[in-house]
């Protein structure tokens, strides 16, 4: 196989379950050594034994053999706590993936820049915040963005949106920050690809192109139901029995995350500036009770995660 990307080891900032998806799929599909980081060492392990389950019933399917699990399962190598970062310094690409909170990414960037070798791609797997404000914490203080310096750093931080679960979803949203060198944009759609992903591209403005559709059209739903319009039941049947849909915005909701669909929504809200963006107060209401839905066990619907 033709390696066009020229990642042969990937960094994974990040073991929940977006950052795990992406180490499983870039270990098994694009056959690349993964480096491994979580601040949470229980978080690791959670990760870990997730990614176990996933390798043994995709033998158990056929959808591999044995041997492809336990050379998926060898090229994942975990980052001592105590390195941080700087485990990362050799690689050549690493992919952020923490929670959407601008300041936290931004933090983050700005010390790869510092210790990542130049050439590697910076990548974020965020889902609606802006890659060019997070490009742009890769300056050292008192670096120009027009100096060389500045230009080699921020040239190389792209957006690289995966979807959930990563596994399974064929989807990977690239996304160029006003900065980036068109040949990182290549290489990362490259990998990508390698990934077994399809590729489309967005510029980058709040919520891309997938966010932009998908968070008022959940939030809609959530203002249906907040005003009594109709029953929670009822607000999902009709979209999946009118409109095919496989599930309903209220059950996706719970899905993809109440706390990430409210820092989705808000973030379309203040970037354009734009009232037919604004959150639902139900939603932030059930946040503020820390009802995330799927991952904790309440959100519209009541799940059991006690397995």
């Amino acid at each position: 196989m033709s390696v066009t990307h020229g990642i042969k080891q990937l960094g994974v900032l990040g073991a929940g379950q977006m950052g795990l998806g992406i180490a499983y799929v870039a270990a098994l599909r694009a056959k690349v050594d993964v480096l491994l980081y979580d601040k949470s060492s229980e978080q690791v392990s959670s990760g870990l034994r997730l990614m176990d389950k996933l390798l043994a019933k995709d033998v158990a399917k056929g959808r591999i053999v044995d041997y492809e699990a336990k050379e998926a399962r060898a090229r994942i190598t975990v980052v001592p706590h105590d390195k941080g970062v700087t485990g990362f310094r050799d690689v050549n690409m690493v992919v952020e993936a923490v929670s959407e909170n601008l300041s936290l990414k931004q933090k983050i960037f700005a010390e790869l820049a510092r210790e990542i070798q130049l050439g590697a791609i910076l990548a974020t797997n965020t889902s609606s915040i802006s890659v060019t404000k997070i490009a742009a914490a890769t300056l050292p203080p008192g670096v120009s963005a027009a100096s060389e310096q500045g230009k080699a750093n921020a040239s190389r931080v792209l957006g690289l949106h995966f979807f959930n679960p990563v596994p399974v979803m064929k989807l990977v949203e690239l996304i160029p920050a006003l900065q980036t060198n068109e040949t990182y944009v290549d290489r990362a759609r490259d990998f990508a690809i390698a990934c077994g992903k399809e590729v489309t591209t967005s510029k980058d403005v709040p919520g891309f192109v997938s966010n932009a559709l998908l968070m008022p059209f959940i939030n809609e739903a959530i203002m249906c139901l907040e005003k009594g319009t109709a029953t929670r039941d009822d607000i999902d049947k009709t979209l999946k029995l009118g409109m095919n849909h496989p599930m309903g915005p209220l059950q996706l909701a719970d899905f993809i995350g109440l706390d990430t669909c409210l820092a989705i929504q808000q973030t379309l809200y203040q970037g354009t500036g734009d009232s037919k963006y604004r959150p639902s107060v139900l939603l932030e209401r059930m946040v503020d009770a820390q009802w995330y839905g799927r991952k904790n066990g309440k959100g519209f619907y009541e799940y059991d995660i006690s397995s």
